[in-house]
């Protein structure tokens, strides 16, 4: 950050009316909407003043005439929401920030208060944009920390993102692509890192606000605080001339027409694809989603396994992947099982990185992440020896006490070794048992049960010494969240018995 107190100091202002709001039954996601619209006005008020150029809202809906003087009581509320249809209508950023949204702010003197007293009395566009990019940022992970919203499945830890972009090491004349980009850290990311490790020139500066990142949201909601954050951060156009670099759709329902250089993400917790609907006796049922695409190795209603082989069709021959996912994706059987052999048949399956509970805002949740780059046709694997690093084993992260710091995963990158990932050196041996990185060849894999990918080797200290326990909450969320995955497994076999009896 360049200027951290600038942006904790903007973060507290906007945080603390976000508390009064909450007193009237706005939600931290509900307020965060409305933030991403009326910040959006008023930094196109701003840029057209300092600019000359052309305003693109249009007359009678501008952030002047949200402010004006006699814009006030029931006045104010009917103008706002009247803005919000009118302003759904417009293409590029202001469609997307924009659309489906709605005026959750019931009280009209609270709306003037955040237009006036906030949001009114800042320059957004003379702040830095890391000033103001991470007093967004700051925003979200406060938003993320909010249980109740759920808004943490769309939040994951920048240390552990800033350590796989680094990973990745993008380059300038790439395109990157995360298919579930939820409020666009990984994005952000890889727009940083192109930012500092390299001196851009002109053109260079321009594919990369323009035309270097691209993003797929489900969710209208986390499109639009994603579009706010890109904004912040200078990516992105503020015309209807170049194409938003986000968009609102199911990334899963059509194969890709567009490929990319790298792919980096960490696709939605929860293992099923579903749809809600509502029989003849007005019922409600859940019902399987399993998308059938002929680039698919497999048909499946596993989100995760889908996710999986759809970033293989996203990738350019011989581009590379990072993609987050739960540990059924590492050993579970049937189409599982098909993904892996395929997956380390037709890519190159090279890394493996093991996850430690109590990172996520999602307790419980035992994640990995797998490096793989997509390779041309071949009679014979692409992958021939993978390696393992084991994060999990014996390290304990909290979201309070114990942070993921971005230097934890010093060791991790320095083993991936970015520069020449060809010339790795084992840290564990016969000698070194605690060493967390260590290869297995192919051969060595596709001999166990179901060609399984789960492989541990550390001593387990917590299962020798009850001193070193994981904290009583960390260790519940881990039991619950084993308990959700079995009763999906269950339902899963449920449904199945159900649908043929039908």
């Amino acid at each position: 950050m360049s200027n951290g107190n600038g942006s904790s100091q903007v973060v507290s202002k906007l945080w603390n009316f976000c508390q009064v709001l909450r007193d009237d039954g706005l939600s931290y996601q509900d307020y965060l909407e409305q933030l991403v619209t009326l910040l959006f006005l008023k930094m196109a008020d701003e840029r057209a003043e300092q600019t000359g150029g052309k305003n693109p809202i249009p007359a009678g809906y501008r952030w002047s005439d949200l402010a004006a003087p006699t814009m006030e009581g029931a006045r104010l509320e009917e103008h706002y929401r009247n803005t919000l249809t009118e302003l759904a209508k417009s293409g590029g950023m202001l469609g997307i920030i924009c659309r489906k949204a709605q005026n959750k702010i019931q009280d009209p003197a609270k709306l003037r208060q955040l237009i006036v007293e906030l949001i009114g009395k800042e320059n957004w566009s003379s702040m830095s944009s890391d000033v103001k990019g991470d007093a967004y940022e700051g925003l979200l992970e406060k938003n993320a920390e909010d249980t109740k919203s759920g808004a943490g499945q769309y939040f994951t830890p920048r240390a552990l993102i800033d350590a796989l972009v680094d990973c990745i090491a993008p380059r300038p004349d790439e395109v990157i692509c995360d298919p579930a980009c939820g409020t666009g850290g990984f994005l952000l990311s890889a727009y940083h890192y192109l930012a500092t490790h390299y001196e851009l020139d002109l053109d260079q500066k321009r594919h990369l606000r323009y035309d270097a990142l691209r993003g797929v949201e489900l969710v209208d909601g986390v499109t639009r605080l994603c579009a706010m954050n890109m904004l912040l951060h200078g990516i992105g156009p503020d015309d209807n001339e170049h194409e938003p670099p986000i968009r609102t759709d199911d990334a899963l329902r059509n194969e890709p027409s567009d490929h990319f250089e790298v792919v980096l993400t960490n696709p939605p917790f929860g293992k099923k694809s579903s749809i809600t609907v509502v029989n003849e006796e007005g019922e409600t049922d859940k019902q399987s989603v399993s998308y059938s695409r002929p680039d698919f190795w497999t048909t499946t209603s596993n989100k995760q396994l889908n996710f999986l082989q759809h970033v293989k069709s996203l990738l350019k021959i011989n581009s590379r992947a990072a993609v987050v996912v739960p540990d059924n994706v590492l050993f579970e059987g049937g189409a599982g099982e098909t993904v892996r052999r395929k997956l380390m048949n037709e890519c190159e399956l090279h890394t493996v990185l093991r996850l430690p509970t109590g990172i996520f805002y999602a307790q419980g949740v035992k994640a990995n992440v797998l490096f793989f780059d997509r390779r041309p046709a071949s009679e014979t694997p692409w992958t021939k020896t993978i390696w393992f690093y084991d994060f999990r084993t014996n390290m304990h992260f909290t979201l309070k006490t114990n942070r993921l710091a971005r230097s934890d995963l010093d060791e991790f990158v320095a083993c991936f070794n970015p520069a020449n990932r060809y010339e790795r050196k084992a840290t564990w041996s016969e000698k070194n048992p605690e060493g967390r990185w260590r290869p297995f060849s192919h051969d060595e894999i596709i001999t166990r049960d179901k060609a399984s990918l789960d492989i541990f080797w550390l001593r387990d200290e917590s299962l020798e010494d009850s001193a070193s326990l994981p904290e009583p909450h960390i260790l519940a969320a881990e039991i619950a969240e084993d308990l959700r995955t079995a009763l999906e497994e269950i339902e899963d076999v449920l449904g199945d018995l159900q649908a043929r009896v039908r």
